[in-house]
């Protein structure tokens, strides 16, 4: 026999040596009346199985020059994109939550790694940063719910006779309220409608149990993110090819350190500004002070515009204490404003995060309009990661060419 002639399989063969395609397995009782044509189809099929190929040999491959090929590469390809864009938007509040998780992650990674040693493994400073940081956050809400819901239930129902007092007090109050009816509207939209009642009280539920649900998903995914930050660093890396890892892993943990230290950071500004707030509102007997407190703290994390817009809607209730008190919280937050930017900010966040003014006001703008409050305070970590990568990569090679 000649070695380059395969032998035929055994069981393509039936007992009287015909060769036979029909596997034993498959469409029993195989009969001759299935049709000739497959017949002959079948007996061709045991000729092509050979050992190097027991499926038969592939077939000349299609021309991917064809119009044929061109036309469905271009709809599949239409169709992957127009697939994916519509997986997007189904999970784009999953993917909000996994960002802000991820975000957090890399802000207490600083502190994890600080408290790293060889006595102490990663698994315990991850446990300890994890309790202390839920620790806190427990026991403010425990602390702060009961008087945050008594304050904002007192600021709701005394809205109107605010107005009235405010516009007895002052003249420019007063013209406003006259031509815009400030109190007759205040008191319709506050009105005991059942209907619009049970609306509200429905819409707060699924609020509250929204806000809730997310700040459980969020805890959770930063604490896996914390836990295993060393391998979701080397997955990043091993997406890179050998030649370019070194590099990559050189402007990747810079722009970790900027990501990590500006949030870090920028939650202790926020804190200390919601302190030194609430003193001050406590000195000068300016009502619901904590709830105030808290406002200046969420405020203060957007960038250029949330420690103004506090100070706005702060100097507003103010206005209920007398003018000469308004007059002084308007000074406090310029005071406290410039303390921000000159003190604190250069102490605690320093020099990590360089970004020029106008890009910062440009990416909270863009990062308002595509995530809301989420993207305007992730927005300048975003714009610094992405200056980065531009001066370290694309601009030394458009300056070589």
């Amino acid at each position: 026999m000649n070695e380059d002639t395969d032998p035929e399989p055994e069981e393509r063969r039936t007992p009287d040596g015909t060769e036979q395609g029909h596997r034993d397995l498959v469409a029993q009782p195989h009969t001759p009346g299935e049709g000739g044509p497959i017949l002959t189809a079948e007996a061709a099929a045991a000729r092509a199985s050979t050992a190097q190929n027991p499926l038969g040999k592939p077939g000349r491959r299609f021309d991917p020059r064809s119009p044929f090929m061109v036309g469905m590469t271009g709809a599949a390809g239409v169709a992957v994109t127009y697939g994916a864009i519509q997986a997007l938007m189904a999970v784009s509040q999953v993917l909000v939550l996994i960002t802000i998780a991820l975000f957090l992650a890399i802000g207490l990674e600083p502190v994890v790694s600080w408290l790293v040693r060889p006595w102490f493994p990663r698994w315990a400073a991850v446990t300890a940063v994890f309790l202390v940081a839920i620790g806190l956050l427990a026991g403010f809400l425990a602390a702060a719910i009961p008087p945050l819901v008594t304050q904002g239930n007192a600021l709701v129902h005394n809205a109107p006779d605010y107005v009235d007092h405010l516009a007895h007090r002052y003249p420019l109050i007063d013209t406003l309220n006259t031509r815009l009816h400030l109190q007759d509207r205040l008191q319709q939209w506050l009105g005991s409608d059942p209907s619009k009642l049970a609306g509200g009280v429905l819409g707060a539920g699924r609020l509250v149990f929204s806000i809730v649900s997310g700040t459980v998903i969020v805890a959770v995914l930063t604490g896996y993110f914390m836990a295993n930050f060393a391998q979701v660093r080397t997955s990043i890396y091993r997406l890179f090819p050998h030649s370019r890892r070194a590099r990559a892993i050189l402007i990747g943990d810079e722009i970790f350190v900027k990501v990590g230290g500006y949030i870090l950071g920028n939650l202790v500004i926020s804190g200390i500004t919601a302190v030194l707030t609430f003193i001050w509102l406590l000195i000068f007997d300016v009502p619901y002070p904590l709830l105030l407190a808290v406002l200046v703290a969420v405020l203060d994390l957007i960038p250029v515009v949330g420690s103004t817009l506090a100070g706005i809607i702060v100097a507003l209730v103010a206005l209920t204490v007398s003018l000469p008190v308004t007059v002084a919280t308007i000074v406090f937050f310029i005071i406290l404003r410039l303390f921000e930017d000159y003190v604190l900010v250069p102490r605690i966040i320093g020099r990590t995060v360089r970004v020029p003014a106008v890009v910062t006001v440009v990416s909270v703008l863009l990062g308002g309009a595509l995530l809301g409050i989420v993207g305007a305070l992730l927005a300048i970590p975003v714009a610094a990661a992405v200056l980065l990568i531009i001066s370290e990569t694309v601009l030394p090679s458009l300056d070589e060419r």
